[in-house]
C-alpha cells in the first residue's frame, strides 16, 4: 500500500463568463496536490489510503467521497469540524494554473501526527502546503522523518505555492533538511528555481533520484550516480494544468511499484530503458489530466496499450 498524506481542499476553478455584476464564475472541484495524488493511485488500480485531517462541512463530505470512489482507504484520515481550504484558481491562456490560498484556521492545519503507518506500506508521499502551513506542517515533517527510519520509501513533491510561505529562507533551509530521508525527489521546474540548487546537488544530499517536469517540455530524471533520461509530453489541448503534477507523482509510484523498484537499491537498478517507460508513461498519464477541466486523473483502461 502507498499512504499519500497532506491536504485536502476545494478548487474554485474558472467557469465560464461571469454574471453582470462582473465576478467570474467559480466552480468548486475536489483538489489538493496529496488528494489528487491518492485519488490518482486510486484510479490506476494501486492500493492507497490518504493520510489527512478533512472538514466535517460539506465540502469535506465530498472529498471522502471522491477518495471512496477511487477505492482509497480512509482508514488515516482524521476529522475536524474546522473549515475546508479553498484555492482559488486562475488559469492563463497556454493552460497553466495560479491560485490564492484561504487556508486560516481550516481542517488541514490541526493535523496530529498518527500512530505507525500500516505494515504493508511500501511509500509514503507528501508535499505541497501541507509541508508548509504550520502547525500541521510539523507534524506532516515528523511523518516523513519517523517512517524513513522505519524504511519507507519517500517521495516528495514540494510542489511549492511561495504564496502560503512566510519565510522563503527559512522553507528552503527546511526542503534540504528533508532531502537525507527522501529516496525518490519530484519537482517542477518552477520549483527548482525557486528553491534554488540542481538535481545533481539535491541527489548528492540524500535522493537516489530527482525527476524534474517541465510542462510542454516533457520531463527528466538524474540519478545520485550521475546518469539522466528524458522524455517528451505528450500533446494534448490543453485546458488547464491543474492536478498534472500529482497525476505524475501517482504514475510514478505506480510504475515503481509494479517493477519492484520502491526502494533506494531498486531505483538504482533502473536502466535507460526502465527509466524511459516509466517517465513516458507518467508524461501520458499527466498529459489526459491536463486534457480536462480541473484535477481529474486517468483511469488505468485510458492508459493501457492500445
Amino acid at each position: 500500500m502507498i499512504v499519500v498524506a497532506g491536504e485536502a481542499l476545494i478548487d474554485l476553478v474558472p467557469g465560464g463568463p461571469g454574471g453582470d455584476d462582473g465576478l467570474p464564475a467559480l466552480l468548486p472541484r475536489r483538489g489538493g496536490g496529496p488528494y489528487n495524488t491518492a485519488v490518482a493511485l486510486g484510479r490506476l488500480g494501486t492500493p492507497a489510503a490518504f493520510c489527512s485531517r478533512v472538514s466535517t462541512d460539506g465540502f469535506g463530505e465530498a472529498l471522502l467521497d471522491g477518495l471512496r470512489a477511487a477505492g482509497v482507504d480512509l482508514s488515516l484520515v482524521q476529522r475536524g469540524p474546522e473549515p475546508t481550504t479553498l484555492a482559488v484558481a486562475a488559469v492563463g491562456a497556454d493552460g497553466s494554473a495560479g491560485y490564492g490560498f484561504y487556508a486560516g484556521g481550516t481542517a488541514d492545519r490541526l493535523f496530529a501526527l498518527p500512530g505507525p503507518l500500516p505494515d504493508e506500506t511500501l511509500a509514503l508521499c507528501l508535499g505541497t502546503c501541507s509541508l508548509a502551513l504550520e502547525p500541521g506542517a510539523s507534524a506532516y515533517e515528523a511523518l516523513l522523518r519517523r517512517e524513513a527510519r522505519r524504511g519507507v520509501f519517500i517521495l516528495l513533491d514540494p510542489n511549492v505555492r511561495p504564496g502560503v510561505i512566510p519565510d522563503a529562507a527559512a522553507y528552503r533551509e527546511r526542503f534540504r533538511s528533508w532531502l537525507p530521508d527522501v529516496r525518490l525527489l519530484k519537482l517542477s521546474a518552477e520549483d527548482a528555481e525557486w528553491l534554488g540548487g540542481s538535481p545533481a546537488d539535491w541527489a548528492a544530499r540524500g535522493p537516489e533520484a530527482v525527476v524534474v517536469t517541465r510542462g510542454g517540455e516533457g520531463m527528466s530524471v538524474h540519478t545520485r550516480d550521475g546518469r539522466t533520461y528524458a522524455v517528451p509530453a505528450e500533446r494534448v489541448e490543453v485546458r488547464d494544468t491543474i492536478g498534472a503534477g500529482d497525476t505524475v507523482n501517482a504514475a510514478l509510484l505506480h510504475r515503481l511499484a509494479a517493477a519492484g523498484a520502491l526502494s533506494p537499491a531498486g531505483l538504482a537498478d533502473l536502466d535507460a530503458a526502465a527509466w524511459t517507460a516509466i517517465l513516458s508513461f507518467a508524461a501520458r498519464a499527466a498529459a489526459l489530466t491536463c486534457a480536462r477541466t480541473g484535477a481529474e486523473p486517468p483511469y488505468a483502461a485510458e492508459l493501457a496499450p492500445s
